[in-house]
């Protein structure tokens, strides 16, 4: 790739999530730009999330869900048992709260969680869950057809930010640009704005490279009518940018 060409990445991630990124974008040669629709909310829930903590095994779902459990659980989150990441990214925002010991999957989904050997013979057992409402709903109920008694404590949510059009508007206008997106409520935040494909401002988004975290998100961005669309091996920031290097050049 010309990253003389394409210079630029453009993240969907929340407003205030793009410190990661940004350091790996940075380092790769590439600017970043943010294209945030959607912002990160606490959702205090004392008693659910100190029933998810008291569990023998806990279930992170992202970074985020560790660093809003962590500021609203007395005491932190270091507790006896067995504490599990969905990926390698929240195994790290663990870390930085204090727990040492955290297990991930290779394949950092919904689908490499419920294949982990720790959460194969969970009838009996009490699971907890920390997480935030949306997503693909998946885990939840197959936890509990294995029987697991799941404590599912929702810390935050995502809300919808004003200025979205605009926003849009400016990553239009940049002929460099490549769209960075890890999460599929932020890209249907993006495709509710998006203008008609008929549209000559439509046509013109639509050609612009999507980088994506999974073929789920891949088949997301093809229904929205992107047609240069390329899928990183995970949602980390070195994944991403690895993959936004294999991006189409925009003519």
């Amino acid at each position: 790739m010309d990253t003389a060409t394409i210079s630029t990445l453009w993240s969907l991630r929340p407003a205030g999530e793009h410190a990661a990124l940004r350091r790996v974008a940075q380092g790769a040669g590439f600017r970043l730009r943010v294209l945030p629709l959607q912002r990160l909310v606490a959702r205090p829930d004392a008693a659910r999330l100190a029933a998810a903590l008291a569990a023998p095994i806990r279930l992170y779902t992202s970074p985020a869900a560790v660093r809003f459990a962590a500021f609203q659980a007395a005491g932190g989150l270091c507790r006896e048992g067995l504490d599990l990441a969905v990926g390698s990214g929240t195994a790290a925002a663990l870390r930085r709260a204090g727990v040492a010991d955290t297990r991930s999957p290779a394949r950092m989904d919904s689908e490499g969680v419920l294949a982990m050997t720790e959460l194969q013979s969970v009838g009996g057992l009490a699971l907890g869950v920390v997480t935030a409402p949306g997503g693909r709903g998946l885990l939840v109920p197959a936890l509990r057809e294995r029987g697991a008694e799941v404590r599912a404590a929702e810390v935050y949510q995502r809300t919808d930010l004003r200025g979205g059009a605009r926003r849009l508007a400016a990553f239009a206008d940049d002929p460099g640009a490549v769209l960075v997106a890890s999460s599929a409520e932020a890209f249907g935040r993006l495709e509710a704005l998006l203008p008609d494909a008929s549209s000559v401002r439509g046509r013109a988004l639509r050609v612009r490279p999507v980088v994506v975290s999974s073929p789920r998100l891949a088949a997301l961005a093809a229904h929205a009518g992107f047609v240069r669309v390329v899928v990183a091996e995970g949602p980390t920031p070195a994944a991403l940018v690895a993959a936004a290097s294999r991006a189409p050049n925009v003519q």
